[in-house]
């Protein structure tokens, strides 16, 4: 569980970045799964974009995703949330105490 002060560095982290994984008219598959895990695994911080044909609410798949990621959610809006997971083998992110 990370709390409020290292959520806002994240957000702050995830400000910068582009959304890595995006989210179709097919909706949650296995493929998108696939990529978020690869990209948590490689990057500790994911964002990823809901696209206009898809009716899925962003934060609700985000907690569903980080439930069978074991992820922790970062942040939602709009169409966009992150997910971060730190990696036990090459931790890149350090984040702040407490």
């Amino acid at each position: 569980m990370i709390t409020s002060k290292q959520r806002s560095f994240l957000r702050g982290l995830a400000q910068r970045l582009d959304a890595t994984v995006y989210i179709g008219k097919q909706g949650l598959t296995d493929n998108v799964v696939r990529e978020i895990e690869t990209g948590l695994a490689c990057r500790e911080l994911v964002k990823v974009k809901i696209q206009e044909g898809c009716e899925l609410e962003p934060k609700t798949v985000a907690n569903e995703m980080a439930d069978r990621l074991s992820a922790e959610f970062v942040q939602a809006i709009g169409r966009k949330f992150v997910l971060y997971r730190r990696s036990k083998d090459d931790p890149k992110i350090e984040l702040p105490r407490g």
